[in-house]
């Protein structure tokens, strides 16, 4: 069997979906899905060091992972795209729009944020990729459950906390190590928000820690053409906890785009 970096489905108007870290591009299964059935087409890559697209580097920066997706829409001739991103896809969709504005239809950003990391962060990020390193993935997991998702995920969907803790320990601790570093070097994207000129959707989740609401008015209030979708019962994992709420506002807003 030929194993691939990427899921392509679907006819029509492309979306590109770009997963969180530590995670793959399994986690869009629901929404391209979805998209394919309402005229869409869904690409999905697995960003580099995560899934099936192994690394060797130390480290994966954001302006490497845009470049990548802009060379993959070239191999696949797509010209223009909507570039959807949750946690750290929302920061390669930042660079990507930085990069190749003119390649951009629309963004979506979710469970994301616009500043870089301070320095406490980037220290906690290096300890756990020494952890990592040292340990796997098994000790982040169980660490990380609890912050992506919300409490009522957690009691009342079982199948959505497998695949989560799947996700997670299926990853690469050097690849995941790599991506890391590339988050914690990433720079401060405030002040590419009012340079934003295509239609935005700006999603978060109402009980997300790790990118709390506060984050999302932030890029709301900045993004002149963007609306805020916040999500109830939901944390960091938006389009996995509540895929119902996450794609009804994602069809809608695709829908827009077209008028």
């Amino acid at each position: 069997m030929i194993q691939t970096t990427h899921d392509d489905f679907g006819k029509g108007p492309v979306v590109v979906l770009l997963h969180g870290y530590p995670f793959d591009r399994s986690m869009w299964r629901e929404q391209t899905e979805v998209l394919r059935a309402n005229g869409f087409r869904a690409i999905a890559p697995d960003l580099p060091g995560l899934g099936e697209h192994k690394v060797t580097a130390q480290i994966s920066t954001m302006p490497e992972m845009a470049r990548g997706v802009a060379r993959l829409m070239d191999e696949l001739n797509v010209d223009q795209a909507i570039i959807c991103g949750l946690s750290m896809g929302g920061y390669v969709a930042f660079d990507f729009a930085h990069l190749f504005p003119q390649r951009v239809r629309g963004l979506v950003l979710a469970g994301t944020r616009a500043p870089a990391d301070n320095e406490q962060e980037r220290k906690g990020r290096e300890q756990q990729v020494e952890k990592m390193l040292a340990e796997g993935m098994t000790g982040i997991a169980e660490a990380t459950l609890p912050k992506l998702l919300a409490p009522r995920t957690l009691s009342e969907k079982p199948d959505v906390v497998n695949r989560v803790r799947e996700m997670i320990l299926k990853s690469d601790p050097t690849g995941a190590a790599a991506a890391q570093r590339g988050m914690a070097a990433r720079r401060d994207y405030t002040s590419d928000l009012s340079a934003i000129e295509v239609p935005t959707l700006i999603i978060v989740g109402r009980e997300d820690p790790i990118r709390p609401v506060t984050d999302a008015e932030f890029m709301h209030e900045q993004i002149r053409d963007s609306r805020l979708e916040i999500i109830d019962d939901a944390a960091h994992m938006t389009n996995m906890e509540q895929p119902e709420v996450f794609n009804k506002a994602l069809m809608i807003f695709l829908r827009r785009l077209d008028d």
